[in-house]
This record gives structure tokens, C-alpha cells and sequence, in this order.
């Protein structure tokens, strides 16, 4: 009963403030409005209503100590601590990281600095909260604003792409791009069902079905049958005519239309064309190109597509999230004019909620909400062109020095270049840049036999672009990149065997090269530092 007086009678002091000095006070009822005297007497037996209470006014700021509340308190310090004072440790090593974006360059593909509102978001109190279900079906109270925040993502998802709601759905729940393709074959496919996508090793992903001779990679070759199409191991091209003579004979239920480092535009109705011809559902996942499309820069998928997914944290620039989109009513009309719907909506986010995931990161899709707002803006439509000119005269640029990049050229935000020509493996040339602070991803070119030992790098443009460069700046990133890879052309020499240890020795050893990766490396610090770096302050 004490307890129970205590918390009542704290909700009918609402001008008491707890921003105060921890320490005991009696209020006398006689004291109260009559109004609350009144209510108070409804409310409660004979018994509870004391001529006094005892209240705890609360002070989070300072540790003054009391025999009843100290140790309550002191918890309450170590909540408001900032990450600086309760864990210097890793705040440190957080700080040890954002210098090193500010002073490199990044140029993996799949890489971008997002913005304060969205890094707020992640930060939020949306973090606490706890909301399995989807808006106005959770399995737990308390989520009215939640609610508001997941309908306000769908509904800027499908404004930032010209959606209708009447022919599209959305689910921003997937914590990123994997679990969101994953739960579209899930909700399209029973287990061992086929699916096609394009081959790791030609520019795909490793969620689209990836296996080898030896050993189913992802869990999407495991949990469903694969067949990979492939390039033109010449040109670097998606090879259409073979991947519909290959779908007739495979009969998939899913073709993915979907690229992790292939540098030119998808051809989506030939890829629906060949969907329809054997009654497959297409699927595209444009999680690197997003951005792209939303800015109306590169053609959309959603004119041809049953399903389209996406990560969020690549040329979308916002948190590290994913989005399934999926299409609603008329599918087909049958021969004897039956209409066919679809009934992707239930099985999708079923898929999703409670078949892959639990409860929904609330902070991030909030994230998703402020980036969407953001991806609608003229200054990001103006970004987006900017991301595709540099990767041009990237592109351009390389190939005067003299490297052969996949595909002779580039449509979108990325560059896949074949280093074997000036002496290095994808993993060599990785590392040399990284020495000189360039950080990229070693990656296959087309007629590499094995994803484990890649022939090439990918750069991309989206994370410079964020902070600034333009074409002329991009010259001069090339001049960084062909320097180091010269340099490192020159250590795999002395390093004399294939081993990368051996070459890592040289790099770690040699005075000579020593002092030719610091020069480069002061270079690019000095040259980085002149851009901004968007986030926080502090971290």
C-alpha cells in the first residue's frame, strides 16, 4: 500500500521537478489544490489517504548521496555518464576512427558518410524501445509513436520512388541488405525452390545465391536451390541470350536483376521479358544503386520489377538498414480472363516478422525516414550527378595510365579495375593503397576462377563525393592511386614469390619503399584533410 500511495500521489504532483537535489520532503494533502484533493479521495480507500507522503525529488546531475536512495542514484550517474568519461577506452578507439576517415581517402563502393539528422536517429531513445508486429498489430504497448515513425518511412519510401500505394508495399524492418533478400525468397520460395542471380565472381552478391564446386557459401545456396548467369568473359557484359536459354531449362522461381560491383546499367525489361517466359518473379536489388535511381539519374526497376530491395547506407546515404518493396493487386489476367493477384504483401512481411527477425530496430528505420526526406531534396539530386561524373573520370582517368577497368567504362557510382597487368593481385593492390590511406575492397573480374583470389580492385565515388571532390579532385586521387600502385608493383618484385606475406614483409621492411608509401601517405592526409567530414562533432 505504501508503494502504491507513493506512485499515485507522484502523478498528481506533476509540477515537481526531478531535476533537483536527491533528498526526502514531506507534502501535506491539505496543501493541494482542492480538485486533486477530490479526485485523490475517488481514487483511493480511507485507509491510503495519510495526512502526508513522503516524496523523492531526483537529481541526475550530482551524487549527493541519502541512506534510501544512494545507491539508486548512483546508477542514474552511470546512465547520464557520456561515453568520454564512463568508457575512455573506447572512445578513444571511436575517435582513432574518425580521424582515419577524415585523413583517407574512401572509396569502397558500397561505403558513404551519412548525415547528423541521421545519425541522431540512431542515437535516439527509439533505441529503448521494444515493437515486434507491424503498425497497429505489435505484440507489445507503448508503441503509438513508433507506429507513426515505421508509416512515416513506408510512406516516404514509396514518395521518393513515384509509388503507388494501391501497387506497392513496403517493409522497412530488414536490418540490412542480406536478411532483406533473404526474407524475399523466404516469402516467395518453399525450401529448395530455385532461384537465379548473377555469379560472384561476374559482379553479383553473395545473397543471390552464391556457391562453389565444393561448398554452398551463402545460406541462400544452402536453404534454396542456385543456378548463377554469367558476363561476357570479353566484354564484362551480362550475356541475356545465354541467361534465357538457361532460365528456360532451370525454371526458377526468382530471377535476381541485382549487382554488387558490375559498372553498367541492368537492361530490366529484357529481364522481364525472360521472368515472364517462364513464369518467374522478378526481383531486383539495386542496394548499390539506389541513390542513383532515386535521383532519376540511372532507369528504376519498379516499371518491370515484382520485388525490389535495397540497403540504405550506400548511395542512399542513410543508416545501415534495408527496404523490401513489393507490389500489390493485378498480376496477370488468365487466358479465360480470371485475374491473378498478387500475395506478396502477407508473405513478405510474415518472412520477415516472425520468420527472420524479432523486433525492429526502431532507430534505424527512423534513420530511414530522415534519409528518404533527405534522398526527395534537390541537393541530393545534384549529389547523385556528381557521384556519376566522378566515377567517369575516374574511369577515364585510369584507363590513360593504363589499366584495364571491366567493361571498358562506367554507368553508375563504381570502377572495377584489373591490376594483373602492372604486377599485383586485387589483395596486394588493396593493401598498398590502404599503406598510403585509400581504402578499397579487392575484388574478381570477369574470368577470375576464384572469388578467393581476386584479379582486381572496386573503387567508387559515393563517400568523396559526400565530402566534396569533383572531377578535378578525382585527377588527382588517380595520381595517388597510380603512385601507390606502382609502388606496390615494386614490392611484389622484391618480394620475389606469390606469398603475401612475403610482400608484406617487403612493405614492412624495405627502407626504400618504407619511405616512398610515407611520402605518398603524408600526401593524401594533407590532401583528405582539405574536405569536410559530415557527422557529429565529437564522434
Amino acid at each position: 500500500m505504501q508503494r502504491i500511495s507513493h506512485h499515485l500521489t507522484q502523478k498528481l504532483v506533476p509540477g515537481l521537478s526531478r531535476d533537483l537535489n536527491t533528498k526526502t520532503v514531506n507534502f501535506s494533502l491539505r496543501q493541494r489544490q482542492q480538485p486533486v484533493r477530490a479526485f485523490t479521495q475517488k481514487l483511493l480507500p480511507a485507509a491510503l489517504l495519510t495526512p502526508s507522503f513522503p516524496f523523492a525529488i531526483r537529481r541526475y546531475s550530482e551524487g549527493k548521496k541519502t541512506t534510501t536512495l544512494g545507491s539508486k542514484m548512483e546508477d542514474q550517474k552511470l546512465l547520464q555518464a557520456t561515453l568520454e568519461d564512463s568508457d575512455p577506452e573506447l572512445a578513444n578507439l571511436i575517435k582513432q576512427e574518425k580521424e582515419r576517415q577524415r585523413e583517407g581517402l574512401e572509396m569502397i563502393a558500397s561505403e558513404n558518410f551519412t548525415s547528423v539528422a541521421v545519425l541522431e536517429s540512431l542515437g535516439s531513445c527509439l533505441t529503448n524501445k521494444y515493437s515486434e508486429g507491424y503498425p497497429g498489430k505489435r505484440y507489445y504497448g507503448g508503441n503509438e509513436f513508433i507506429d507513426r515513425i515505421e508509416l512515416l518511412a513506408q510512406k516516404r519510401g514509396r514518395e521518393l520512388f513515384n509509388l503507388n500505394e494501391e501497387v506497392w508495399g513496403v517493409n522497412v524492418q530488414p536490418y540490412s541488405g542480406s536478411p532483406a533478400n533473404m526474407a524475399a525468397y523466404v516469402g516467395v520460395c518453399r525450401p529448395h525452390d530455385r532461384i537465379m542471380g548473377l555469379d560472384l565472381p561476374d559482379g553479383g552478391h553473395l545473397t543471390h545465391g552464391f556457391f562453389t564446386a565444393t561448398k554452398r557459401i551463402s545460406a541462400t545456396s544452402i536453404f534454396f536451390e542456385s543456378m548463377p548467369y554469367k558476363v561476357n568473359p570479353v566484354t564484362g557484359i551480362i550475356d541475356y541470350d545465354k541467361l534465357a536459354e538457361a532460365a528456360k531449362a532451370f525454371k526458377p522461381q526468382i530471377i535476381i536483376a541485382g549487382i554488387s560491383c558490375y559498372s553498367r546499367l541492368l537492361d530490366y525489361g529484357r529481364f522481364r521479358q525472360i521472368c515472364d517466359d517462364v513464369g518467374a518473379y522478378l526481383m531486383a536489388d539495386m542496394a548499390h544503386v539506389a541513390g542513383l535511381v532515386a535521383a532519376g539519374h540511372i532507369p528504376s526497376p519498379f516499371q518491370y520489377a515484382d520485388i525490389v530491395t535495397t540497403t540504405t547506407h550506400k548511395t542512399l546515404r542513410g543508416p545501415r538498414a534495408g527496404v523490401i518493396f513489393f507490389r500489390k493487386g493485378l498480376r496477370s489476367v488468365k487466358t479465360n480472363g480470371d485475374k491473378v493477384l498478387y500475395d506478396l504483401e502477407d508473405r513478405i512481411n510474415q518472412a520477415v516478422f516472425p520468420s527472420l527477425q524479432g523486433g525492429p530496430h526502431n532507430n534505424a528505420i527512423a534513420g530511414i525516414a530522415t534519409a528518404f526526406k533527405q534522398a526527395k531534396s534537390a541537393e541530393f539530386k545534384s549529389y547523385q550527378s556528381h557521384v556519376i561524373k566522378n566515377a567517369k573520370v575516374l574511369c577515364e582517368a585510369l584507363i590513360a595510365k593504363g589499366y584495364q577497368v571491366a567493361t571498358g567504362g562506367t554507368d553508375v557510382h563504381l570502377v572495377l579495375v584489373d591490376v594483373r597487368n602492372v604486377g599485383l593481385t586485387g589483395a596486394r593492390a588493396e593493401l598498398i593503397l590502404e599503406e598510403v590511406g585509400i581504402a578499397c575492397n579487392k575484388n574478381t573480374v570477369p574470368g577470375d576462377m576464384s572469388a578467393m583470389n581476386p584479379s582486381g580492385i572496386r573503387l567508387g565515388t559515393p563517400a568523396l563525393t559526400t565530402r566534396g571532390l569533383v572531377e578535378k579532385d578525382i585527377d588527382q586521387v588517380v595520381n595517388f592511386i597510380d603512385a601507390a600502385l606502382k609502388i606496390g608493383a615494386e614490392a611484389a618484385q622484391a618480394a620475389g614469390s606469390n606469398k603475401m606475406v612475403d610482400f608484406q614483409k617487403v612493405l614492412a621492411e624495405d627502407a626504400t619503399i618504407k619511405a616512398k608509401i610515407e611520402q605518398i601517405h603524408k600526401c593524401v592526409i594533407a590532401f583528405s584533410k582539405q574536405f569536410p567530414l559530415p557527422g557529429l562533432k565529437t564522434f
